[in-house]
């Protein structure tokens, strides 16, 4: 009997305990609420999106966390990234991002490309450069990269990237958008890792609505 109280009594406190920490999360303090939704696809699974630019060392610091957050997200949950194209310089590394993906091997080099620019001081704003980088790295071809580079396919991901970047109505990165209702970014949230811990907040409360 002793031990049923005691395990009733644990998980009593973890419940309130969990209860007090999701009453700490405020929208319009710690993440902002979209007037206006961004659709995402309609497959059973919440969405995370990830507003970035492989330029940015926010972005570049906020990896080393979001990484293996990444590898233990449930099944339910789909992570996207979102390059976003402020500038020129944006605009070049975004066609990368879209350019590796296509090819099959973004999840191969995407440190890699952070590394390269944030530590390595390469600036990858070539096409050459950028070749090279994916021949050397990730093995694919000067022709594959050639076709992909220019491809209609590329160019309809960076148009695509480009309106949702809009439609979230953010003006800088990193940021973490759930379920195209929510952007959290580390201003709000306190710091990077809170980031982290208003999104698992917000994918429970979607969780619990759908």
């Amino acid at each position: 009997m002793l031990s049923r109280i005691k395990v009733w009594l644990l998980a009593t406190l973890a419940t309130v305990a969990m209860s007090a920490q999701a009453a700490d999360y405020e929208a319009g303090k710690h993440y902002t609420v979209l007037d206006e939704p961004v659709p995402v696809q309609q497959n059973g699974k919440i969405h995370v999106e990830e507003a970035f630019w492989y330029g940015c060392p926010h972005c570049f610091h906020l990896e080393s966390v979001l990484s293996p957050w990444k590898k233990q997200l449930a099944d339910d949950v789909q992570f996207t990234g979102v390059p976003a194209m402020f500038g020129r310089q944006w605009v070049v590394h975004a066609q990368l991002y879209h350019v590796a993906d296509v090819l099959g091997v973004l999840d191969q080099v995407h440190e890699d490309i952070f590394n390269a620019i944030n530590v390595g001081g390469k600036r990858l704003l070539d096409k050459d450069d950028q070749r090279d980088f994916l021949v050397e790295k990730a093995g694919v071809s000067a022709e594959d990269f050639d076709k992909a580079y220019d491809s209609f396919t590329v160019k309809s991901r960076m148009k695509n990237a480009d309106q949702r970047i809009r439609a979230f109505k953010i003006s800088g990165v990193p940021a973490l958008i759930v379920q195209g209702k929510y952007i959290v970014t580390a201003q709000q949230a306190g710091s990077q890792k809170a980031m982290l811990e208003v999104v698992d907040h917000l994918i429970d409360q979607e969780r619990s609505a759908l």
